[in-house]
């Protein structure tokens, strides 16, 4: 059994979407200090490093991410690799998904994690409308892709994630994809359970297995 950890890690520096919340770690008791432990604080948006996005992001009313059906995170898991020069994932792109249950989507976008550190880039690889209804209508339960938002950066209706969000499929974005090969695996995916706010997304560990 291989287990791959596809998480982009919280950090100072990791590149945030455009307009959130600068994520900021601090040590707040330290052994160095003479303290009796080491204490660090996190401060973040929901949205930072590899998270998931809850029907309420975009659905008023909708399901948080402490109430989302844990079943869809966790389970069997297709790897799909898209062409460097796809800019916008439609239909002709996601090939056989019969009898899927859970999607990624590898694309240019890893290889953005190859600096860690650098500027929130708009010109991601995004998924269309079209291709989410498609997921919709097969009864996805949870697609993932390899960057900050599956919305195409200048969209004004947001209509991929309201497809998504509006049948409750969960969204998973900022996946590390770098190593890991197109085709199925088992995953587990666990969102941060806190309570306040709009409940609207969560870092979330994410690893593959491959047995």
């Amino acid at each position: 059994m291989r287990i791959f950890d596809i998480t982009v890690p919280v950090s100072d520096s990791v590149p945030v979407y455009d307009g959130d919340p600068r994520p900021r770690i601090d040590t707040v008791i330290s052994l160095e200090n003479g303290d009796a432990a080491n204490v660090s604080a996190i401060c973040c948006g929901v949205h930072t490093g590899t998270h998931v996005d809850a029907p309420s992001h975009f659905i008023s009313g909708g399901r948080t991410s402490a109430d989302l059906d844990l079943s869809k995170l966790v389970g069997a898991c297709r790897v799909i690799e898209i062409a460097e020069s796809i800019d916008e994932i439609g239909p002709d792109e996601l090939g056989d998904i019969s009898g899927i249950e859970r999607v990624l989507f590898k694309t240019k976008n890893s290889s953005f994690w190859n600096d860690l550190s650098g500027d929130f880039r708009t010109d991601y690889t995004s998924f269309s409308p079209e291709a989410a209804q498609i997921l919709a209508d097969n009864s996805i339960k949870l697609v993932g892709i390899d960057y900050l938002s599956i919305e195409k950066f200048d969209s004004e209706d947001f209509l991929t994630h309201r497809i998504l969000l509006e049948r409750e499929i969960v969204i998973l974005e900022c996946l590390d994809l770098r190593g890991i090969e197109p085709g199925d695996y088992e995953m587990a995916c666990l969102p941060l359970k806190y309570i306040g706010g709009k409940g609207d997304g969560s870092p979330a560990r994410t690893i593959l297995i491959k047995r």
